[in-house]
């Protein structure tokens, strides 16, 4: 049993984990360290691969990098810690350590949200309006989305964590989670935070709400415009690259939402754990694979590198 402290002695916050030291937890350690190596390497091939081929610098392809640098960051900040603690057998974080995981933590996230509304808005014009598509998705537009997505997730999570690390914590500071995360921080707080979690609605509506409603008003509208195609191949090209962006929202936001939007008693450790796998490490391995697998511009591209590589070594 951890002894109980006072709140001025005792800084760190004691992380549960994910893993735990048996046989089934080290298989867990490396089918996660698997994950990690995929994600970083298939996110960082991505990006490559765009910067490398000018046939891939668009507008799509730009905030697709934007993405999957987002990606790299966010698992970054969360798997090396949870894998060290459970190769060490320490379960304690500083609590300057907390404060800075939930910060980027929330920088990623709500960068992402914010980056998947303007990729839909992307697919919306590029399909639905194509030629005025240079005009609304110009280089200087695009840039200032990308930038835009980043400021404000930014100063979202200025506001939170400056607020969350400011609640007094006590006793023994146990997070039952495996990573600093806001919903299951407000739970070994010593004060109510109702106050708190109706104000974080805010938030969550511009956040959540807002952009997965751009998105589903984006793809009605797309859907719509592909289904009157006269060109059975543009229509195969259109579904192909949006069901692909689909597909990565819906794993996304799905779990996301359900995290967020729920009152603080409706929590369970057990279920938090498994939807912040979702989100956290399982999207950005699946973000690069699923964009290169139904997308012939990306998977061209990878060919013409890896024959011009095997040329220059022959």
């Amino acid at each position: 049993m951890w002894k109980e402290e006072n709140q001025t002695f005792a800084t760190d916050f004691i992380l549960l984990g994910l893993l735990h030291s048996n046989q089934y937890g080290w298989l867990f350690f490396t089918f996660i360290l698997i994950i990690f190596l995929v994600a970083i390497m298939g996110n960082t091939v991505l990006i490559l691969l765009i910067h490398l081929n000018s046939r891939l610098h668009t507008p799509m392809y730009f905030l697709l990098s934007n993405l999957s640098f987002l990606d790299i960051l966010h698992i970054s900040n969360i798997v090396p810690k949870m894998t060290s603690n459970f190769i060490s057998g320490q379960q304690s974080v500083t609590f300057a350590g907390c404060g800075f995981q939930i910060f980027l933590s929330l920088i990623f996230l709500g960068a992402e949200c914010l980056l998947f509304a303007a990729m839909s808005y992307d697919r919306y014009v590029a399909i639905c309006h194509p030629l005025h598509y240079p005009i609304l998705m110009n280089q200087r537009i695009c840039v200032c989305m990308a930038a835009g997505c980043w400021l404000v997730g930014t100063i979202n999570s200025t506001i939170h964590t400056t607020y969350v690390l400011y609640l007094p914590f006590c006793g023994t500071r146990i997070i039952d989670h495996f990573f600093c995360e806001i919903p299951a921080m407000l739970k070994v707080s010593c004060v109510d935070t109702s106050h708190y979690e109706r104000g974080s609605s805010v938030s969550e509506i511009f956040f959540l709400l807002i952009p997965f409603s751009i998105i589903l008003a984006s793809y009605a509208h797309i859907l719509r415009t592909v289904l009157h195609m006269k060109s059975v191949e543009a229509q195969k090209k259109a579904i192909s690259t949006c069901s692909s962006h689909l597909t990565v929202v819906a794993m996304y936001y799905g779990p996301f939402i359900f995290t967020y939007m729920r009152p603080k008693s409706y929590h369970t450790p057990g279920q938090d754990k498994v939807l912040a796998i979702l989100y956290t490490i399982l999207t950005p391995m699946l973000n690069p694979i699923i964009y290169s697998l139904r997308n012939k511009d990306v998977l061209c591209a990878l060919k013409n590198v890896l024959r011009k590589t095997l040329e220059h070594r022959n």
